[in-house]
């Protein structure tokens, strides 16, 4: 019987398989891979608050700045919500693309401003990019929702809860001038406003809304031109 040895100055060592080889690859590829997904996941859900906050607080700074000054920033108003908390402020930013909601609360240019007549609408992220409106499901008939501006203090009251309207992301009629469904031909006769964001925390192609009433309207002077300082 003949045995075969390894020429002198080589050891003999077992082949690893191209099987194992790719078994290998494929287990480093998948922990990788989770970590990117747990990395973006801690970007998404931590990472871009803490930058919309700062951002905020910024934008809010200026606001106050450009207002004693007798000027509009690119912020619009800032809005007030006792139900999201009694220190909770944010900044109305223009525009309700991502951009835009990144930095704050978003209205919609094509509708009302804030007091006009018409519908003046606004939305926000429940999770991500600041969460303004995190504590949205909290939302009750009745709530009061302040929104100021350089000029003037504009006090609504709710119609309804935070829960009690679900729409799918497609649905128009809460942009309309009257958010009613049943109001499409009808002309604006009083100020409403309408406060849009989504349904569930994670994706989803719902929408809840609430919409509210002027009730209140208080013009500035001077001396209370910045009166969030």
């Amino acid at each position: 019987m003949t045995t075969h040895l390894a020429p002198p100055g080589r050891r003999l060592t077992p082949r690893r398989s191209g099987g194992r080889r790719f078994a290998l690859f494929i287990g480093v590829t998948l922990i990788l891979a989770g970590i990117g997904v747990l990395a973006w996941f801690a970007w998404q859900y931590f990472g871009t608050n803490v930058v919309a906050k700062h951002k905020q607080a910024e934008i809010k700074q200026t606001l106050k700045i450009d207002w004693g000054k007798g000027i509009d920033g690119d912020a619009i108003g800032l809005l007030r919500v006792e139900r999201f908390g009694a220190d909770y402020e944010a900044p109305i930013v223009k525009g309700v693309d991502d951009k835009s909601l990144a930095k704050g609360v978003g209205w919609d240019t094509d509708t009302a401003k804030p007091g006009n007549i018409g519908n003046f609408v606004i939305a926000g992220h429940r999770v991500t990019h600041g969460e303004p409106f995190a504590k949205f499901p909290k939302l009750k008939r009745g709530d009061r929702v302040v929104v100021e501006t350089r000029t003037a203090i504009y006090t609504y009251t709710l119609r309804n809860s935070g829960t009690s309207i679900t729409v799918d992301f497609t649905t128009s009629w809460p942009l309309w001038s009257v958010p009613d469904p049943d109001a499409k031909a009808e002309t604006p006769t009083k100020a409403v406003l309408t406060m849009v964001t989504c349904s569930e925390l994670f994706h989803t192609r719902n929408r809840s809304v609430v919409i509210g009433d002027l009730i209140s309207t208080v013009r500035k002077t001077a001396a209370n031109t910045a009166t969030s300082d």
